[in-house]
């Protein structure tokens, strides 16, 4: 098995879980509810509400003419995808940790991705709140990236303070 597979299998399996998830819980959630329709998990904290949001990450350009949002956040996300890709491809061993949150950040693209060509919006219906405080609903992709940006900023920073300690 060469360097490459060996990277890449992994990181099929997690991206592939991931969009399978994301699509699966999405289209659970187009089944159970209607849209706008919210049901409490944790009453006054988690709720299940279906939104379609047309923008990006806290709806950003969601107020842009379709004409102009659907091929720029498809090309965006395809730009984004081949990076990862490539970066992947030339990642050198011993870097686990850097393979795996790649490999959330892109399941978690694709998810999103499939949604903005499907229907050229992407489900949310994750609503968390505390009181007065509401964090914009979000879904299984979104939180895939989330956690994969945090694995890279965080081996970015703690893996070189731990490669200098080491030298």
């Amino acid at each position: 098995m060469t360097d490459l597979a060996r990277k890449l299998a992994p990181f099929a399996a997690v991206a592939g879980a991931i969009v399978g998830l994301d699509q699966a819980t999405k289209a659970w959630v187009r089944a159970t509810l209607a849209l706008y329709e919210s049901r409490p998990v944790v009453e006054g904290l988690f709720h299940l509400t279906y939104l379609r949001n047309p923008g990006a990450a806290f709806s950003f350009l969601a107020n842009q003419p379709e004409s102009f949002r659907r091929p720029f956040f498809l090309v965006v996300t395809a730009v984004a995808l081949t990076v990862i890709l490539v970066v992947v491809a030339r990642l050198p061993r011993g870097r686990p940790w850097t393979l795996a949150a790649l490999s959330l950040v892109f399941g978690g693209a694709v998810g999103n991705l499939i949604d903005r060509v499907r229907w050229g919006e992407v489900v949310d219906f994750l609503d968390v709140f505390w009181r007065t405080h509401h964090w914009p609903p979000f879904n299984v992709a979104d939180s895939a990236i989330t956690v994969g940006m945090v694995l890279l900023i965080g081996e970015e920073i703690f893996g070189k303070k731990a490669g200098r300690r080491e030298s």
